[in-house]
């Protein structure tokens, strides 16, 4: 069992040879089969682990001594990151930040890959979230199996989270449990606890039929991003009247790509705002400007839309009593 499964991350090609790879090791049973399986195909020399202590759990110092425990057993270096979290705001995003930003660092110290263990399972919990969350294409592609130095070895081979218990208990390889995944406190528990199990009484092959319309989708996001380069020809604007004959679909694509080129993050809002937009030649003579969000500002002048930052607003000043 364990060597047809272990082909399938070495045909997936995101581990190969001796290339130097990082490894995000929480201590959960997909990290620890991910960092058995890059220590078998890359040789444990070319593999370091991450682990990052946030303090968030009564379990977090144990979690941390057994990812001490594992890599000494595996011969692989591991570092060991501890945070403490702020008040209030995002928990999940702020960890899920500060372990994605530490790894990158490193990996591009070492020039390695940065490699986390995400699996089908959890891009289809993923994909589900994101489409109660929020709406467009891009919360029904998922999660990229490949961007830049992260990759998900075990997500392009299509590994499930049984298949990851499967892997450590056929390798005898221990791992934590983290309770709160089998609670309703983050919406992640309840989709794997509430909404999938419906899902499936619906259609038994629900996580397969996710898994592949995700995958159709990223192949046909491709065909509309060279779209997009076509209307826009290399450059960093277009004309008004030009976006307005567009569909409205191509158009709405332009304005979020021209947002995002200009802020050099994801302008989500951009593309909602594309009517206000194509109304701003109109709203005066000579130059006109509309902050869409996510610190982007369309600006409309001589008939050409371009995109800028947003201008940082100024503090406000006190009230006198």
């Amino acid at each position: 069992m364990t060597s047809a499964l272990l082909e399938r991350v070495r045909s997936g090609g995101l581990l190969a040879g001796d290339e130097p790879v990082l490894v995000c090791l929480s201590g959960g049973r997909d990290s620890v089969c991910l960092l058995d399986i890059a220590a078998l195909l890359c040789g444990p020399q070319a593999v370091t682990a991450l682990h990052v202590n946030y303090g968030l759990r009564e379990t977090a110092d144990e979690d941390e001594l057994y990812c001490r425990e594992l890599c000494a057993q595996l011969g692989i270096e591991l570092h060991v990151e501890r945070a403490e979290a702020p008040q209030g705001g995002n928990t999940q995003a702020w960890a899920r930040d500060l372990r994605y930003g530490v790894g990158a660092q490193l990996a591009a110290a070492s020039k390695a890959r940065l490699a986390a263990g995400h699996t089908a399972s959890d891009q289809v919990e993923t994909i589900l979230y994101r489409l109660a969350a929020s709406p467009g294409r891009r919360s029904l592609v998922g999660m990229a199996d490949e961007r830049g130095l992260l990759v998900r070895p075990l997500l392009r081979a299509r590994f499930t989270r049984d298949e990851t218990a499967q892997w450590c208990l056929a390798r005898e390889l221990e791992w934590c449990e983290d309770e709160t995944n089998e609670t309703d406190k983050y919406a992640r528990g309840r989709i794997r606890a509430q909404v999938l199990p419906a899902l499936r009484t619906v259609h038994p092959a629900t996580d397969e039929n996710i898994l592949q319309s995700a995958e159709l989708l990223r192949d046909e996001s491709e065909v509309l991003e060279l779209v997009v380069d076509t209307a826009l020809a290399g450059k960093d604007r277009i004309g008004v009247e030009h976006l307005a004959a567009l569909p409205p679909a191509l158009a709405r694509l332009i304005v979020r790509r021209l947002a995002e080129a200009a802020t050099g993050s994801l302008c989500p809002q951009a593309a909602s705002r594309l009517d206000e937009i194509l109304l701003l030649s109109r709203a005066a003579s000579t130059a006109a400007a509309l902050d869409v969000g996510s610190g982007a500002r369309a600006v409309v002048e001589g008939g050409m839309l371009s995109f800028e930052r947003s201008p940082a607003r100024a503090p406000r000043p006190p009230v006198e009593g």
